[in-house]
C-alpha cells in the first residue's frame, strides 16, 4: 500500500503561509536545504494539491527562474504526477496534473491501495486537516524555518481534535532551519471525525 506523506516549511510558531499567502519568509538560499529538497523531489511521489498551493506552485516552478535557482527541484516538480483536489478549479495546464473533484478522502484512500508510488501533500493546509481527521497520512515532514510571524495560517488549521504524534527523525541545517520528521501515534478503536466535522473543500 502507498503511503501518505506531509511536507510543508513552518515558521517557529507553526504557520505555513503569512498574510495573504505570504511565504517570502522561507529560506531559499541555504544550500543545504535545497539539495534536500532535490532529493525529495526526485521520489517519484505523487504529489497533492489545494487550489491555493497548486496556484502559487504553477507560478514559479515551470519558468525559467525556478531552473536558473533550483534546477533538480524544478526538474522534480515538473516531471512528477501531479494532483489538485478542487470543485473550482477550472482546468490545470502544468505538466502531468489533474484535477479531481469528487470526494477527496474516498479518492485518496483508492490511491493509496492501488498507487505504485507513495504520495505526498505539498502546502495545502486544509487538504492536511481534513487528512489528519480521516487518519490517511502516514507520516509529517515538517521543515521549520527559524522566524515567528505575527499572524499567517497555521498549518493544522480547525483541527477538532488532538493529534498525538511521535518524533521519528530530526535534521539540522547550519542556517538554521529544522527538519523534524513525524508518526501519528495511532489509537486502536479510533473512528473517522469526518461526519461530525466537515470541512468544505475551498481550493
Amino acid at each position: 500500500m502507498a503511503k501518505l506523506s506531509v511536507f510543508n516549511f513552518i515558521t517557529l510558531n507553526g504557520y505555513y503561509k503569512g498574510p495573504g499567502e505570504d511565504i517570502s519568509w522561507h529560506k531559499n538560499d541555504d544550500p543545504e536545504k535545497n539539495e534536500y529538497a532535490a532529493k525529495g523531489a526526485e521520489s517519484d511521489s505523487i504529489l497533492l494539491f489545494g487550489r491555493k498551493t497548486y496556484e502559487l506552485m504553477v507560478q514559479y516552478w515551470p519558468t525559467p527562474q525556478a531552473f536558473e535557482q533550483a534546477r533538480e527541484v524544478a526538474e522534480g516538480m515538473n516531471n512528477s504526477q501531479k494532483i489538485v483536489f478542487s470543485k473550482t478549479l477550472k482546468k490545470a495546464d502544468w505538466k502531468n496534473t489533474r484535477i479531481i473533484r469528487d470526494d477527496m478522502a474516498a479518492e485518496v484512500k483508492k490511491l493509496k491501495k492501488t498507487s505504485d508510488s507513495d504520495l505526498t501533500i505539498l502546502g495545502s493546509g486544509s487538504i492536511v486537516t481534513q487528512l489528519t481527521e480521516e487518519g490517511l497520512i502516514d507520516q509529517y515532514h515538517f521543515m521549520v524555518d527559524p522566524v515567528v510571524l505575527g499572524e499567517g495560517t497555521p498549518v493544522f488549521e480547525g483541527i477538532a481534535e488532538k493529534v498525538d504524534l511521535k518524533l521519528i527523525n530530526s535534521k539540522t541545517f547550519k542556517s538554521g532551519v529544522v527538519v523534524l520528521t513525524y508518526e501519528p501515534v495511532r489509537k486502536e478503536g479510533k473512528t473517522s471525525n469526518r461526519l461530525a466535522h466537515q470541512h468544505e473543500l475551498t481550493m
